[in-house]
């Protein structure tokens, strides 16, 4: 990986954010995305990627393919054919659009060892060794940018998906079944989803990923790595983790990605923890993104004429995928007993109070009754074969309630999330909207 970062590279020299501050403090400098496959194939070359090479250590020297994504300036400098030519007289195939290909022309002599090669979606060539696929990108004019699907002379199989925003169905028809053993793919804005542009986010991200999963692009032993990162993503450590959780790494320019075990998140129960309105639902939701069928367990009992609350419940259904189904129920045990797709419920402190108001627990003595519904949710929950993900509220840390139903809710509920962080592996406590591993 010689480069992972945006057009602007990460952090922007010009730019005093959180994100920039925190790379520029660390000493983590992105330069603009291009890769180096076997010391072969150079997969996009811009203003930076020969410093960058040498940054790297990887020499440029046996390149005999140079394939561009598109004519944009961090990715197609042609200049670098120009330099190539003052100490290499050796055959290469440049590949890409038209628009990037052609100003490449004129930076060659006539008579140098230089093909070009305008392509197209759809194409396939054999070349220095690799069958190069070509795939339509969602990045400007069509056909002004391409993806790429190499097979190497070893027979493993690599995609090269920068810059483009969600992939076209026909790129994904045509990945179907190809089980890569690398992916490369861009994630350009991170948290700001406002862009209105061809790339990807942390919204859109692992959606396209759920996409390339179901078609069998991405199997288990496909290792994923994001590229062309800029500034508006969360700062490394943040965002290295929440990759993580979808199976995907982040590496600093220099990397070399060889063959070996991919990141996985590793997790079959994550418990979110944390205050009113902290952020534990929408970092729930985003755990389970990279998933296109998940089912949400909503526990709330609905409240007829509650305006304010059915707000609440429509927003939270209107920032889920279209693909994932809601159930309301609190019958947890039946749920987490069988296998299926992912479970998402939220929250275990709706479906507590519920089940007291069922079970008439609010006063009196303490209850079995109540006590036996928790143990058979931990007792489910211990013995699930699904992946499920929990919201609860941690109600502990505030005043003591003043009366003796809030104390014994109080009380209750704070057992019921110790017993179930007990028997959880991926436990997280998330604090204005951060999250706290614990």
């Amino acid at each position: 990986m010689l480069g992972t970062g945006a057009a602007d590279g990460w952090p922007n020299a010009f730019c005093t954010c959180a994100s920039c501050t925190a790379a520029r403090t660390r000493g983590t400098l992105r330069g603009q995305a291009s890769a180096l496959v076997d010391g072969v194939v150079l997969l996009d070359c811009g203003p930076t990627t020969m410093y960058l090479a040498e940054r790297a250590g990887a020499g440029l020297d046996q390149v005999g393919l140079l394939l561009f994504s598109h004519a944009h300036p961090d990715h197609c400098s042609p200049a670098a054919l120009l330099f190539r030519s003052w100490v290499i007289d050796r055959p290469l195939d440049v590949v890409g659009p038209a628009d990037a290909v052609d100003p490449c022309r004129t930076w060659v002599a006539p008579d140098a060892p230089v093909t070009f090669h305008v392509v197209a979606a759809g194409q396939r060539s054999r070349l220095s060794g690799y069958d190069v696929r070509v795939l339509a990108a969602r990045h400007g004019d069509p056909g002004s940018s391409l993806l790429y699907d190499l097979t190497g002379p070893d027979g493993r199989r690599l995609l090269y998906a920068t810059d483009t925003g969600p992939l076209p169905e026909d790129t994904v028809a045509a990945v179907a079944g190809r089980a890569y053993d690398l992916v490369l793919i861009e994630e350009t804005f991170g948290d700001r989803l406002d862009h209105g542009t061809d790339h990807l986010d942390l919204a859109t991200f692992p959606v396209e990923l759920a996409r390339l999963r179901a078609v069998g692009a991405v199997v288990e032993a496909t290792q994923v790595v994001v590229t062309h990162l800029s500034h508006h993503n969360p700062p490394a450590e943040q965002l290295a983790q929440r990759l993580a959780d979808w199976g995907v790494r982040l590496v600093d320019d220099g990397t070399r990605v060889t063959d070996g075990r991919p990141t996985f998140p590793g997790s079959a129960r994550t418990l979110l923890l944390g205050g009113a309105r902290s952020g534990k639902s929408r970092q729930a939701e985003q755990l389970l993104l990279d998933h296109e069928d998940v089912v949400y367990v909503a526990t709330s009992t609905r409240s007829p004429g509650d305006e304010e609350w059915r707000a609440r419940v429509e927003a939270h259904r209107a920032r889920r995928p279209p693909t994932w189904t809601t159930l309301e129920t609190r019958d947890l045990v039946p749920l987490l007993r069988i296998d299926g797709p992912p479970l998402l419920i939220d929250c275990l402190t709706l479906w507590l109070a519920g089940t007291m108001d069922d079970l008439g627990a609010w006063s009196g003595a303490p209850d079995s009754a109540t006590d036996e519904a928790i143990d058979s949710v931990v007792a489910a929950w211990t013995a699930t074969s699904r992946r499920v993900v929990a919201v609860s509220n941690e109600v502990g840390s505030g005043i003591v309630p003043p009366t003796a139903s809030g104390r014994r809710f109080r009380d209750l509920l704070g057992r019921l999330n110790a017993s179930l962080a007990a028997r959880t592996e991926d436990v997280r406590l998330v604090v204005a909207g951060r999250v706290v591993r614990l």
